[in-house]
């Protein structure tokens, strides 16, 4: 082969190998900063949830004096005692006089722990109480009921007696005495309603034996 010729097919040669080299370069990577990629799976914080302190709710205050469990603890012997000899006996189930006729304070009866107590029959004579706990709102309520009913009010040591009385003549043109004697001491609630029955020092009694 003439030196032309050789020099003819090394330099095809060579032309190839650097077309084939050319071919296998990598092309330069894609700045970080540039890629849209990159961008798009940046992690967004998380914000981290605070916790909220839990308060703890302060409990009512325990009542000085505990109702009574049954009706019997709620009256002395003797005050028992001079009831059932007036022929009123204790608890009648027929009787259904309430303690009071003032609404507000039905209301308030039905939501405080209390225990009722009649004595009498199904008759036009009888008594109906209830005593009850009471905290200092609800105390408040059976005060400013009492004053806007017109009852009379007397503070005698640690109790408020309040009371309210009528006198009329029924239907049958028989005549008849009814009131309401309200009582507070310190927790204790005692609420009276009477019809044609002398209480005598009844709601006292109940708040010596209950109170002390």
């Amino acid at each position: 082969m003439s030196p032309l010729a050789r020099a003819a097919v090394v330099g095809s040669a060579v032309l190839t190998l650097t077309v084939a080299l050319s071919a296998c370069v990598p092309e330069p990577a894609a700045s970080p900063e540039a890629s849209p990629r990159a961008s798009q799976t940046a992690e967004t914080p998380t914000a981290v949830p605070t916790a909220t302190p839990t308060l703890t709710p302060t409990p009512d205050p325990t009542p000085a004096v505990a109702l009574p469990a049954s009706c019997e603890q709620a009256f002395s012997e003797g005050q028992r005692a001079t009831l059932e000899g007036q022929g009123l006996p204790l608890n009648d189930p027929g009787v259904t006089l309430l303690s009071t006729d003032q609404a507000p304070l039905l209301e308030l009866l039905a939501t405080v722990p209390t225990i009722r107590c009649s004595w009498g029959t199904p008759s036009e004579r009888g008594i109906a109480t209830n005593v009850s706990i009471v905290d200092a709102s609800q105390a408040a309520t059976v005060r400013d009921t009492l004053a806007s009913a017109g009852y009379g009010c007397e503070d005698t040591g640690s109790a408020t007696l309040c009371r309210i009385e009528q006198r009329g003549v029924s239907l049958d043109d028989v005549p008849f005495e009814r009131g309401e004697v309200q009582a507070l001491s310190g927790d204790v609630w005692v609420s009276t309603a009477w019809i044609n029955v002398d209480l005598g020092s009844y709601t006292e009694d109940i708040l010596s034996t209950v109170v002390g």
